[in-house]
């Protein structure tokens, strides 16, 4: 604390310095001068949070879940729960349920019992009683009990939960209820004070504070956290964020922990995705979004530079699913989507949020990097339906018995041979490419092995060993060699840098 108010009272102290400096003829006028003109200090003492809290806290309330388990069953044995305190930091884990008895050679059938499961926070958003939450606070749930902080209590149903944006809306039966004020999470500024309330480690109402650390924190495929210093435990999960306007502009939904407990580092889900989410929930329970079905990764920047992109943006497509829209509007592996509906892709995780904002069935237009040049291709959003398991892989195609090196790859040690019709059709190469045989010294640094497929060289695609020697003979001989490759279903790009 003494650090903090020494940087509050620096400016003055400086100023009275030099006038005491000057008046004792130390300094010259012109030296005096030079010092910076004091116009008010940027920050003037610490906020009061009491009328703040005073007029947030009643519409913020304390969630407990429930889950029926038959006595005697290990559903409710603590191992379970603190792997679930650690994953969400969410609940209190509770006392073990017992075991059955090792002299019990038959299970006896037990009855059915409500056994709590963990405690988190909500608040109110409208006055007949819907609630926002975390989609984790009532996950797996038998029972939802919502408690006022004027300690009326309510049964709880739940309206809908998205765990891919970690929100859920319940409801509770009531009317005239105190509800929040919704702010706007794009005015917040980095340094900016914000609060929480919330009922961490079930202790109702406890109000925390610190200020917003960094916006658009990605740690997750469809949001971008607020990351801020208030002290956020176990239970403060599904509470809110508060502006100094007395405006919920978050949802307190995780912490960064090596114990498990707060270490300076919480995230919020910003008020207008949450907003956005509860409102399709109200509306169909569930959250429908778009997919065009690409895989992608981020784009580097020494790749971006080898292929003429500039800067390093955009989505890598690593590969395409069979059928898809992407596969249908034309999309191939190692393209680079630079644009959606004409808004740019600064970050791989861009992509993913704008699809996922795109109502199934619109006919939007993505931009492409491919080969040196832009082009615009005309595709039609799916709908995103829930978790799909991961493709398998394709299988490596075959090894040919007779291998032809190319001399120009040779120097790179590389060792590559001609794909075969049927390694074509396997691999779903419209124009082929060439297998790598063997890789060693520079190839084999830059990660290239045995079954890649090179399709282009550059920007220059290749179908043959023929074509793939011309493209390495053409390439600048004094700066690394940037291939296109596909690894299994695959792609991506690799830079060989020349031996010296």
């Amino acid at each position: 604390m003494s650090n903090r108010i020494l940087s509050h009272r620096a400016p003055y102290l400086a100023a009275a310095l030099s006038l005491a400096l000057l008046a004792g003829g130390l300094v010259t006028p012109a030296v005096a001068q030079t010092a910076p003109l004091q116009q008010g200090a940027l920050v003037r003492g610490l906020p009061d949070f009491t009328d703040l809290v005073e007029h947030v806290g009643p519409a913020v309330v304390n969630i407990r879940t429930t889950e029926r388990v038959r006595a005697g069953s290990a559903d409710g044995m603590v191992d379970e729960e603190m792997q679930e305190f650690f994953r969400r930091f969410f609940g209190i884990p509770m006392p073990n349920t017992p075991r059955p008895s090792p002299r019990q050679n038959k299970p006896t059938p037990q009855p059915e019992q409500e056994v709590p499961r963990g405690v988190g926070s909500g608040f109110i958003i409208s006055s007949d009683g819907y609630v926002m939450t975390n989609a984790h606070v009532v996950d797996g749930a038998d029972e939802v009990v919502v408690t006022l902080p004027d300690k009326r209590e309510f049964k709880a149903r739940i309206v809908g939960a998205d765990k891919r944006t970690d929100v859920a809306l319940v409801k509770i039966e009531g009317a005239g209820l105190p509800v929040v004020r919704i702010g706007d999470a794009s005015r917040l500024r980095v340094g900016e004070w914000v609060v929480a309330i919330g009922s961490p480690f079930g202790l109702d109402n406890s109000v925390t504070a610190g200020i917003v650390s960094a916006k658009q924190r990605d740690t997750g495929d469809y949001l971008p956290f607020i990351q801020t210093d208030v002290a956020v435990n176990p239970g403060n999960s599904g509470g809110p964020l508060i502006n100094m306007r007395g405006e919920v502009v978050g949802i307190n939904s995780q912490i960064y922990s090596r114990s498990g407990g707060f270490m300076g580092i919480s995230f919020a889900i910003p008020i207008d995705e949450a907003m956005r989410v509860s409102e399709q929930l109200r509306a169909t329970g569930k959250v429908t979004r778009g997919r065009i079905g690409v895989q992608i990764d981020q784009v580097a920047r020494d790749v971006a530079e080898s292929i003429g992109l500039g800067k390093a943006q955009g989505a890598l497509v690593r590969s395409v699913e069979s059928g898809s829209p992407a596969d249908k509007a034309g999309v191939q592996p190692g393209d680079i989507i630079t644009k959606f509906d004409g808004r740019t892709v600064d970050k791989v995780s861009d992509l993913p949020r704008m699809v996922g904002n795109t109502k199934p069935g619109t006919r939007s237009t993505i931009t492409v990097f491919r080969r040196g040049a832009s082009r615009d291709l005309s595709i039609t959003v799916a709908e995103l339906e829930s978790d799909q398991p991961a493709r398998r892989a394709s299988a490596a195609p075959e090894r040919k018995e007779s291998t032809k090196p190319a001399p120009a790859a040779q120097a790179l040690g590389l060792t590559v041979s001609e794909l075969t019709e049927a390694q074509k059709k396997e691999l779903k190469l419209k124009r082929g490419g060439v297998r790598v045989e063997a890789a060693t010294e520079a190839a084999a640094r830059a990660g290239l092995r045995e079954g890649d497929v090179v399709m282009a060289v550059g920007n220059t695609e290749v179908g043959s060993v023929a074509e793939f020697d011309s493209a390495l003979a053409k390439a600048d001989q004094g700066k690394p060699v940037t291939l296109l490759i596909s690894r299994g279903d695959l792609a991506q790009y690799i830079l060989i840098r020349r031996a010296r």
